[in-house]
């Protein structure tokens, strides 16, 4: 059995859904949680301290180890405060996993500014805020887990959701830059794009996705990519309905010539809309143009 004793996990938005499911899958394991939730409704609006409160006693019914924290990740000092929490309570900290979000759907030439900016204040600045907080205590001891939470919809789009699916796309290239950065101190960190039943989804899904494509389901992935053995690092991974499959940003062959025009392109169109052979890395791209 893979666990997590000695080990501090922070999980975000774990008052409801698939953060509760993390947090009580690695606390059930081993692992001491800090379980964070603002306690607000989808829009991301009001506060409570129930959900987080009745996750952390949950846990501790159980018989595992966790302190509720009602701290907004959207600003700096919530995600210190989210931290510090860890700190106090544990001593350390040694798994950050962003699941912390919020939404406001509507279609594109409806959606205000405002809607726009509350939806990636949460995603993506609060993944960015939290884990930086996080960050000098997991390079000082040379290890460390970061799972961010990406979506079906950052990664293909989706109708009614352009605040939400930039937010989610934006945390594929946060969690890139984390795995490089981080690779030198014992930091790994992967995003999960999930498709599970929970109240965020409930609306969007059909009903009868409620019993296959549960938060347990998703979980399972996320307790391996903070374990010490998982060697992943700046993947993502799609993971719903028991299915798990690596997604990967790749680039085809593409056309070159020293003479490019718009009517050289519009020519050589097919080769550079080919798939085969692919590239991964912006190194590799870059050697592809020289």
């Amino acid at each position: 059995m893979l666990r997590f004793d000695d080990k501090v996990a922070i999980v975000t938005g774990a008052g409801h859904g698939l953060g509760r499911s993390h947090a009580l899958l690695l606390a059930e394991r081993g692992a001491r949680v800090v379980v964070n939730d603002l306690g607000g409704a989808l829009d991301g609006t009001g506060a409570s301290t129930g959900p987080a409160t009745e996750v952390a006693e949950l846990i501790k019914k159980n018989g595992g180890e966790a302190v509720a924290n009602t701290d907004n990740v959207a600003t700096p000092e919530g995600a210190r405060a989210i931290v510090q929490t860890a700190l106090d309570s544990f001593g350390r900290v040694d798994i950050v996993v962003n699941n912390a979000g919020i939404l406001r759907d509507k279609s594109f030439g409806k959606m205000t500014a405002e809607e726009f900016d509350a939806v990636i204040a949460v995603h993506v600045r609060g993944s960015f805020l939290v884990t930086q907080a996080a960050y000098p205590h997991l390079k000082q001891q040379g290890y460390g887990r970061i799972v961010n939470t990406s979506s079906p919809a950052g990664l293909f789009g989706n109708f009614g959701q352009a605040n939400y699916s930039t937010a989610k796309m934006g945390l594929v290239g946060l969690t890139k830059t984390l795995a490089i950065e981080g690779a030198r101190n014992g930091i790994k960190a992967n995003a999960i794009a999930p498709i599970a039943w929970t109240r965020m989804t409930e609306s969007l899904l059909p009903a009868e996705f409620e019993a296959k494509f549960t938060p347990e389901r998703v979980s399972a992935l996320v307790a391996y990519l903070c374990h010490d053995t998982c060697e992943a690092s700046g993947e993502v991974f799609s993971v719903g309905g028991g299915r798990v499959a690596r997604v990967f940003v790749a680039e085809g062959p593409g056309w070159k010539s020293d003479s490019i025009d718009p009517e050289g392109i519009a020519a050589n169109w097919e080769a550079i809309m080919a798939e085969q052979p692919y590239v991964l890395t912006a190194q590799d791209s870059m050697k592809a143009m020289l």
